[in-house]
C-alpha cells in the first residue's frame, strides 16, 4: 500500500472488507491489553465472523476489560445508573467478552489471554482452557510463533491533513516489539490496522509514529469513546499499614515500579505523607514497627526522610499513582537516553548544567518510562491536559525496554535505574519464600504472571535493586478466615530462590540471602498471630525450624485489633498537628461513587455475605421483620434505588431489606 491515501478506510465495514480481501478468512489477531483495543473495530470483525462461520478468528490479547455486572435485581438498581454515568451511555463493550461470559462464543472463534481481569474469569471454562501463561516480555515472541497476521490497535491523533500525527498512546508495549519481529519475516503477510480515537491521550516518546507505520487507518469521529476507567477502590487500615511499611523501603533519588489497586494507592498516600508531613509519618512508622530492630531494617533498605531528590519511574503500568506523586513533587528525578549525559547526572550534575554541557536534545530527560497506561477518568483528563513540553516528561515505550535489561542499552539502564524498588502484590507466600500471585491451588487462573517475574529477576540483577512483594496476612471468605502465609501451596509464581522483601500489615521481612530457618522466622514475625502456631508446628515437623524456637513476644500481638489500636493512638496523638485520619481516608484519591452509593454498596455486600449461609439468612429475616422503611435518613438511598414508592411484594421486600441493613448514620442530602 504505497499510496498514503489508500491507507484510510471510510468506516468499519470497509476496514473489515479490506482485511478479508488481503488476508483471507484465517485470521490470527493480536490485540493490545487494556484500553488499547479498538472496541468498535474489534466488534465489527467479530460480528462478521459470527455471521460467516467460514471465517476462523483467533484473538490473542490480555486484560479484556468488562464493565461491572449485576448479579441480582438489587445490584442492577445500584449499578445500572452508575455504569451509565461513569462509563457513558454509548461505551462500546467488547461483544466477544459478553459471549464468552454467556458461554455463547461461536465455534469458529477462540479467545486466548495472557493476563485476565483479576478474579473475573475463574468460572469460565473457555477462558481457563485458553489462557496462555507467559512473561509479558515474551508475548510478542509468542504472538509471532502463533502466526499473528492481523494487529488491531486504538491510537490517538493530532493535527489535520499532511500534518496529522499518530500515537500508540496507551499501548506501545507489545506492538513495537511485535512489529520488529514481523518485519524480520518478509514472507509472512500481515496487516497493522489502527482506529483513531481522539479521546485517547496523545503520548510521545517511542509511542509517536507516522501514518506509514500502519497498513490501514480508520479515522472517524463518530466512533470516539472515553477510555475504560476502572472505579477507584477503598483502602483499609491494613492496606495503609502495608503502604506505610513499603514506603519506608524507598531510597531518595531512586527508581520506582508500582502496580494498580488498593495497595498501590496506600503506598502512594504513605509516600506523600513521608514527603509532605514527615513528622506525622515518622510517628506512625515508629508505632507500626514496634521495635528499634524493625525500624533499623527499614532505614537500612530505604529511609524515612523527605524525598528531596525525588524518584524516577520505570514501570510497566502508568496509572493514577504516578500522577499524584508528580503533583506532590516526588516524581522529579530525570533520566537521559544518552550514556554520557546519564553518567554526568549520576555524578551529580544538575539538569541545567547538563543542558548547558550536552545541549537540549541529549539533556531533555524524562521522569517516567512506561509500557502501557490504565487509570481513572481524572488520570486520562490530566494526560490530555499536559503541555507539549510536560508531556515529553512521560515517555511511553516497548515492554522489552521496561521489563528487562538485555541488549545494547544495559549499561545505560543500569545507571538510570539506581536504587530500584519493584513493588508488586502477591496473593500468598509460602513460609520458605515462594510467592503465589496469579493462580489458585487448583490451577484456575486469577490474573496472570504479567511482568512480575521480570521485575523480581531484575531486582536481583541490578546493583542495590530490591523486589518488594506486598500482601495482606490473611483474607476473609464466607465468614471464614484463612492465612495468606502458608507452609506450602500447589502453585508458584515466584520461586523461592528469588525471594527478597515481603511486606504485610505487620511489618517487613528481608529474605534475601537468608537460610531457610531465618526466612521462616522472618515471615512468622509478620504473620497474623492467630496463624503463627500452626505455621510453627509445620516448620518444626519438616525439620526446618529448631524444636525450641518460639515466636518473640513482640510479634504475638499481630492482630487486626492491635493494628486498629495503633491507628487510634496515633490519630489521637496527632489531634494537635495534622490528624492522621485526614491522611488516611477510606478513598485517598476520591471515589467515583456518590455518598448514597457508597452506603448502598456496603449494604449490598453485607446482604450478599449473610445470604451465603443459613445463620446469615436467619439474621436477615429477623432484621427485615424489625425494619422500618420510614426510618429517618434513608429516603435518598431508597430513592436512588428506585424503591421510595415500591410496587408489588418483591419491591416492598427489597425496600424493607435495605432499610434493615443501611447503617444508622446515613444522612439525607438535598
Amino acid at each position: 500500500m504505497q499510496d498514503n491515501s489508500a491507507r484510510y478506510c471510510k468506516g468499519l465495514p470497509e476496514a473489515v472488507d479490506r482485511i478479508l480481501q488481503v488476508l483471507g478468512k484465517d485470521l490470527v489477531v493480536g490485540l493490545p491489553l487494556g484500553i488499547g483495543k479498538p472496541n468498535p473495530l474489534v466488534n465489527a470483525l467479530y460480528r462478521r465472523a459470527c455471521d460467516d462461520r467460514s471465517i476462523r478468528l483467533k484473538l490473542f490479547t490480555a486484560l479484556s476489560l468488562e464493565i461491572p455486572l449485576a448479579g441480582s435485581d438489587l445490584e442492577r438498581r445500584l449499578l445500572d445508573p452508575f455504569v451509565e454515568r461513569h462509563f457513558g451511555k454509548d461505551y462500546p463493550s467488547l461483544q466477544y467478552v459478553r459471549d464468552l461470559r454467556q458461554n455463547s462464543l461461536p465455534s469458529n472463534v477462540t479467545v486466548s489471554e495472557f493476563y485476565l481481569q483479576s478474579g473475573a474469569w475463574l468460572d469460565v471454562p473457555h477462558a481457563q482452557r485458553n489462557y496462555i501463561s507467559s512473561n509479558y516480555t515474551h508475548v510478542a515472541r509468542d504472538m509471532r510463533d502463533m502466526g499473528v497476521n492481523l494487529v488491531l490497535q486504538m491510537v490517538a491523533a493530532e493535527g489535520i491533513g499532511a500534518a496529522r500525527r499518530y500515537s500508540l498512546s496507551s499501548n506501545p508495549d507489545v506492538t513495537l516489539d511485535l512489529l520488529q519481529l514481523l518485519r524480520q519475516m518478509p514472507e509472512h503477510r500481515y496487516l497493522l490496522v489502527a482506529q483513531v480515537n481522539e479521546k485517547l491521550p496523545f503520548m510521545t516518546g517511542d509511542a509517536e509514529v507516522t501514518s506509514e507505520f500502519f497498513d490501514l487507518i480508520v479515522d472517524d469521529r463518530k466512533h470516539d469513546f472515553a477510555p475504560f476507567a476502572p472505579p477507584r477502590v477503598a483502602v483499609s487500615n491494613e492496606e495503609y499499614a502495608i503502604g506505610m511499611h513499603a514506603s519506608s523501603l524507598i531510597r531518595d533519588g531512586g527508581t520506582l515500579q508500582l502496580g494498580i489497586g488498593a495497595l498501590g494507592d496506600a503506598f502512594v498516600r504513605a509516600l506523600q505523607l513521608r514527603h509532605a508531613h514527615n513528622e506525622d509519618y515518622v510517628r506512625l512508622l515508629d508505632a507500626l514497627c514496634g521495635s528499634a530492630a524493625a525500624r533499623q531494617l527499614q532505614c537500612r533498605i530505604g529511609g524515612d526522610g523527605q524525598l528531596s531528590s525525588g524518584l524516577y519511574a520505570a514501570t510497566e503500568m502508568f496509572m493514577d499513582g504516578y500522577m499524584h506523586l508528580y503533583r506532590a513533587g516526588i516524581l522529579k528525578r530525570r533520566v537521559y537516553q544518552d550514556l554520557a549525559t546519564q553518567q554526568a547526572a549520576t555524578d551529580g550534575w544538575s539538569h541545567a548544567e547538563l543542558q548547558a554541557r550536552f545541549g537540549e536534545g541529549p539533556a531533555r530527560g524524562a521522569l517516567l518510562h512506561a509500557a502501557f497506561f490504565l487509570g481513572s477518568a481524572d488520570f486520562y483528563q490530566w494526560l490530555r491536559g499536559l503541555s507539549a513540553r510536560e508531556r515529553d516528561d512521560f515517555q511511553m515505550t516497548s515492554v522489552s525496554h521496561i521489563n528487562q535489561l538485555y541488549g545494547n542499552n544495559q549499561p545505560l539502564e543500569q545507571l538510570q535505574r539506581r536504587d530500584a524498588r519493584f513493588i508488586n502484590s502477591a496473593m500468598k507466600m509460602t513460609l520458605l519464600g515462594a510467592a503465589v500471585s496469579d493462580a489458585l491451588e487448583d490451577q484456575r487462573v486469577v490474573s496472570g504472571v504479567g511482568g512480575q517475574y521480570n521485575f523480581v529477576a531484575m531486582a536481583h540483577a541490578l546493583h542495590n535493586g530490591r523486589s518488594i512483594l506486598m500482601l495482606r496476612s490473611g483474607r476473609e471468605s464466607k465468614r471464614q478466615r484463612e492465612s495468606n502465609i502458608v507452609w506450602s501451596y500447589g502453585h508458584t509464581t515466584i520461586p523461592r530462590h528469588l525471594r527478597d522483601i515481603v511486606v504485610t500489615e505487620y511489618g517487613v521481612a528481608d529474605l534475601r540471602g537468608k537460610t531457610d530457618e531465618e526466612v521462616i522466622k522472618a515471615l512468622l514475625a509478620i504473620s497474623d498471630s492467630r496463624d503463627q502456631q500452626d505455621l510453627l508446628r509445620k516448620a518444626r515437623a519438616a525439620g526446618k525450624l529448631s524444636s525450641d524456637y518460639v515466636v518473640p513476644e513482640r510479634y504475638r500481638d499481630n492482630t487486626p485489633a492491635g493494628l486498629h489500636a495503633i491507628f487510634s493512638r496515633v490519630r489521637a496523638a496527632g489531634a494537635t498537628s495534622v490528624p492522621a485520619v485526614r491522611h488516611f481516608p477510606e478513598y485517598p484519591f476520591g471515589s467515583d461513587f456518590t455518598g448514597e452509593e457508597l452506603k448502598l454498596l456496603a449494604a449490598l455486600k453485607k446482604i450478599k455475605r449473610d445470604a451465603a449461609s443459613l445463620p446469615g439468612l436467619l439474621r436477615l429475616a429477623v432484621a427485615v421483620i424489625r425494619s422500618s422503611p420510614k426510618r429517618q435518613g434513608i429516603r435518598d438511598c431508597l430513592r436512588r434505588m428506585g424503591l421510595e414508592s415500591p410496587r408489588g411484594f418483591r419491591q416492598k421486600l427489597q425496600r424493607r431489606l435495605l432499610a434493615a441493613i443501611l447503617p444508622r448514620d446515613v444522612q439525607t442530602k438535598g
